[in-house]
């Protein structure tokens, strides 16, 4: 096997806790659906094992193990902080990481039905998020510019998925956020990946924010089109209110990565149907919600 190919069990996770950290073998182990880089394991009530998996590097766990803890004391909804360093070993080369249990269904499994609530909990979030990040911050490779240098990523979404009905307006979404003023602040910290299966929802508004193996020092606006990904119809323009801190050219450009972001998920929910590596077959649905919104901005 590869070192992609090698299956993560339980009781592989249980081997590596007794090797690495045994005080915490004798909890209890159960998989968590879902993942594709890492895979998830629950550990008890509490905490879960962040396995690397199909990530080619370590990263993105590294980035997490880093700076989650400066990040999470100031924010004003739960995200997973790392507690014990898994490093590689003969039978296990590559990294994981124990990180506290954010409890909740994921969006992308269920839905928000207190949608103004939510609007303000992701604007609150956001807000205390974004501040200037330090020099030493990540910075993306493959994310986090204007939308004008993603033009190569949007077309091969765009040409995969969107039906000839709409592809006018579509595009006219995509120029108008390429047209956009670029970010004139400085780099801020960006979650980066803010899509229906990195967020959980309780009592049916967001309560928990996952996965931020993606964060980088960069432009808000690739966070702010969560507005149209995951609030319910009606709701952007209530979000935008209370960030309060989004100029028209930003929210321009949010919108824009939005579109590109529905057309993202609608692709692996056709790759899942069709069997193919890394497909999610129930994004697909999540993804033409998202990008309706987008079209009629709400």
């Amino acid at each position: 096997m590869t070192d992609t190919e090698i299956e993560i069990t339980a009781d592989l996770v249980r081997d590596l806790l007794e090797e690495q950290h045994p005080d915490l073998a004798g909890l209890a182990i159960r998989e968590v659906a879902g993942g594709w880089g890492n895979q998830m394991w629950r550990l008890g009530d509490e905490l879960a094992v962040r396995m690397q998996r199909m990530d080619p590097t370590p990263e993105l766990q590294l980035n997490e193990r880093r700076w989650l803890p400066v990040l999470a004391p100031r924010l004003p909804l739960p995200v997973p902080t790392p507690v014990r360093f898994g490093e590689p070993s003969e039978r296990f080369p590559k990294h994981w990481t124990v990180m506290t249990w954010v409890p909740g269904e994921p969006l992308d499994l269920c839905s928000i039905s207190r949608g103004a609530h939510a609007a303000d909990t992701l604007a609150g979030f956001l807000r205390a998020l974004h501040v200037e990040a330090p020099a030493e911050a990540p910075i993306a490779t493959d994310r986090g510019a204007h939308p004008r240098d993603c033009t190569d990523g949007f077309e091969n979404f765009f040409q995969a998925v969107v039906p000839g009905g709409i592809a006018a307006d579509v595009r006219a979404v995509w120029d108008d956020a390429v047209a956009a003023d670029a970010w004139q602040g400085p780099p801020v910290w960006v979650h980066g990946d803010l899509h229906p299966a990195n967020v959980v929802v309780s009592d049916g508004t967001l309560s928990g924010i996952v996965d931020f193996g993606s964060m980088f020092a960069g432009d808000p606006a690739w966070d702010l089109a969560a507005a149209w990904v995951l609030l319910p119809a009606g709701t952007a323009a209530r979000f935008f209110d209370v960030y309060a801190c989004a100029d028209e050219s930003a929210i321009r450009r949010a919108r824009g990565l939005a579109a590109m972001k529905s057309l993202f998920l609608m692709l692996m929910g056709q790759n899942g149907d069709r069997g193919l590596p890394g497909g999610k077959p129930n994004w697909g649905p999540v993804g033409c919600a998202a990008l309706d919104r987008v079209l009629r901005g709400v």
